[in-house]
């Protein structure tokens, strides 16, 4: 039987639904549906084009590894990164002190992609491969609206939120 979760950016009301990839993706599903809702300040990506995400505390113990894994998503994917302090501490990505891309335990990095050519690549880091856990079957295309807003009005005091459907 498929899960579902609700990705939502609480700001803007917008939300969309996405079905969890368990047969592609099965420690990844369970790591996150085990460790929801997750929620946290939203990013526009900077390098990646067409993503937006949220950095949380690391949440899978243990850690799901290279599953279903990407360098090239596209529209609609959902994707799971676990970054360790030391790959995104640095003070050029320009994260807040305050932010979990600071944090001594690393960050758990959740993000949607709402369009196409996309590539995770970082200049300081070269690729970033993710695991494509789940794909968003509704409100693709409202998410999409309302991450181009964000790219073009910015991201200041808006949260994305993930939450079991």
């Amino acid at each position: 039987m498929a899960r579902y979760i609700t990705i939502t950016l609480d700001k803007r009301g917008v939300s969309c639904r996405a079905r969890l990839l368990d047969a592609e993706a099965p420690r990844t599903c369970r790591a996150v549906w085990d460790a929801l809702p997750q929620s946290g300040s939203a990013y526009h990506a900077k390098y990646a084009r067409n993503e937006v995400y949220t950095l949380v505390p690391p949440f899978a113990e243990p850690k799901p590894g290279r599953e279903n894994p990407t360098v090239t998503p596209i529209p609609g994917d959902v994707v799971y990164f676990g970054f360790e302090a030391w790959e995104i501490g640095n003070p050029a990505y320009g994260y807040d002190e305050g932010s979990e891309a600071h944090s001594d335990q690393g960050a758990t990095d959740l993000a949607i992609f709402y369009g196409r050519n996309n590539l995770l690549i970082n200049g300081d880091a070269g690729w970033v491969p993710g695991n494509v856990f789940a794909t968003i079957e509704e409100g693709l295309a409202e998410m999409a609206e309302a991450a181009q807003d964000l790219w073009l009005r910015g991201v200041e005091g808006e949260t994305l939120s993930f939450a079991r459907a």
